[in-house]
């Protein structure tokens, strides 16, 4: 069943059953990525009593993942457009598949850290995929913006599962049972894929140009590692240096895309204003959320005190939250625009922090996890309907790199809040995983949140108000 890209019909078509049925299949792929980015942490230390990593390697088993995943999307979204989405997707799915496995059975650090990465670069394949599926398949603006509510709300799913499930497999098996975990849903996506997912493509896809594929694999991963690196040593020469060169290569990729006739990623399409502020929002609306989560966590466990595993089901309530959110985002963009309903979520965030606020005085469980389930609930939207509006506003023909260009300033977004925000409170109260130090920090990071996503809600009101999901549609 293949589909090419093709010119929308003046009536939308009404997605079918079997749409739908694709769908749940699509957020299968989701929920695992998710899964894969929060179920590591439990199983460290069984790792470091069984294979005796040493700390450079144990770093690199953690963080070698989240690295390919975002140096590779623009690449796996470019060839999702070029070969077919579909295709591109269940080859994913394979190695996925087959690097769990390795995983599991890993005898030294270099080869789990080897998984890993491939584990990094197959999932790079599931944002852009699924979302380019998604436009593609739903014709329909309500039913579309119904659709990537339940895609965006798989991730908060499998954030919220990883701790939960990890620890009990760990209660009762080997550390590589973490990993083994993903091989029945990828073997279930194989299984239904090919029947239920029709194939997208470009139908006059041109070459890809491997030089912009080298430069846009090498900026990421040098840009993402300074970040990573400046957020858990501080700023130093090397993270600094690597923050430099990726910049130097991205400005090169970019002015390498304004000469070539069959670019990469036409750059063109991000002068689209529902596009640039769309994926703007979402990249700074991932590092108000990536940023404050550091805090939350670490507060649980210095503060308060609990062991990693209560902390991890206290998150519970987070993702209960942005299920809820997503899920009523498309009710109400259906009665208000867009931008409305993102700018009421953003006024809901910052009481949520502001409640944060007050844990610099008065350290309390119950204040905490108010306080983060209400700015959760007021992110939700954003999360929702950018990524509605993004892929409305993308050529179906580009939707893969237009999402991955998404995607990847998602990852900024998440990687820059980490680091911006562990600096912060370094810089201002100094060591800022001390337990006497940390509320402080956690308020001051709450009160720079509230104040973002008020600058947000500016964003959306004077950049997107006149937008609706069928207007960014024909944008």
């Amino acid at each position: 069943m293949e589909r090419n890209a093709r010119r929308r019909p003046a009536t939308p078509s009404r997605a079918t059953r079997g749409d739908w049925i694709g769908l749940v299949v699509l957020v299968l792929p989701c929920v695992l990525y998710a899964m894969d980015l929060t179920v590591l942490d439990l199983a460290l230390p069984a790792i470091s009593a069984d294979l005796r990593p040493t700390s450079v390697e144990l770093l690199w088993i953690v963080d070698i993942y989240g690295f390919l995943v975002a140096s590779s999307l623009i690449t796996m979204g470019t060839l999702g457009d070029r070969v077919g989405h579909r295709r591109v997707l269940l080859a994913g799915a394979a190695a996925f598949g087959i690097a769990s496995t390795v995983a599991a059975f890993a005898t030294s650090p270099a080869m789990l850290i080897a998984a890993r990465a491939l584990l990094g670069v197959a999932g790079a394949t599931f944002a852009p995929s699924t979302l380019s599926l998604i436009r593609n398949m739903f014709d329909d603006a309500t039913e579309r913006t119904t659709a990537i509510s339940v895609w965006a709300t798989s991730y908060s799913a499998g954030a919220a599962l990883g701790p939960s499930l990890g620890g009990l497999l760990l209660a009762h098996f080997w550390w590589g049972s973490v990993f083994l975990v993903g091989v029945p849903l990828m073997l279930l996506l194989l299984a239904l894929g090919p029947g239920v997912l029709p194939e997208f493509r470009d139908p006059r896809p041109g070459r890809i140009d491997v030089p912009s594929v080298a430069l846009s694999l090498a900026a990421t991963l040098a840009i993402v590692y300074g970040l990573k690196q400046t957020a858990q040593d501080g700023i130093a020469p090397a993270p600094t240096l690597a923050m430099m060169i990726g910049a130097s290569l991205a400005i090169a990729f970019v002015r390498r895309q304004s000469t070539l006739h069959e670019p990469l990623i036409d750059l063109r399409l991000l002068r689209v204003p529902t596009l640039g502020a769309s994926i703007a929002v979402y990249a700074l609306g991932t590092f108000v959320a990536f940023g404050s989560f550091l805090y939350v966590t670490q507060y649980m466990q210095l503060v308060l005190g609990l062991k990693p595993l209560p902390a991890g089901l206290w998150t519970t309530p987070f993702a209960a939250a942005f299920f809820a959110g997503s899920i009523v985002s498309p009710l109400l963009a259906r009665r208000t625009r867009p931008a409305y309903v993102m700018a009421g979520g953003f006024a809901l965030a910052a009481v949520g922090f502001g409640l944060l606020t007050r844990l610099a005085t008065a350290p309390s469980l119950g204040l905490l996890v108010t306080g983060f389930v209400v700015y959760s609930l007021g992110l939700a939207p954003m999360f929702t309907l950018c990524n509605d509006l993004i892929v409305a506003a993308a050529p179906p023909q580009r939707a893969g790199a237009v999402s991955a260009v998404s995607e990847t300033g998602s990852e900024f977004g998440g990687a820059l809040g980490i680091a911006v925000f562990g600096s912060v409170g370094t810089a201002v109260y100094g060591n800022a995983i001390a337990a006497e130090s940390l509320p402080r920090s956690l308020a001051l990071v709450a009160a720079v949140c509230a104040l973002l996503v008020i600058v947000m809600a500016v964003i959306v009101t004077t950049s997107l108000r006149h937008v609706g999901m069928r207007q960014a549609a024909s944008a």
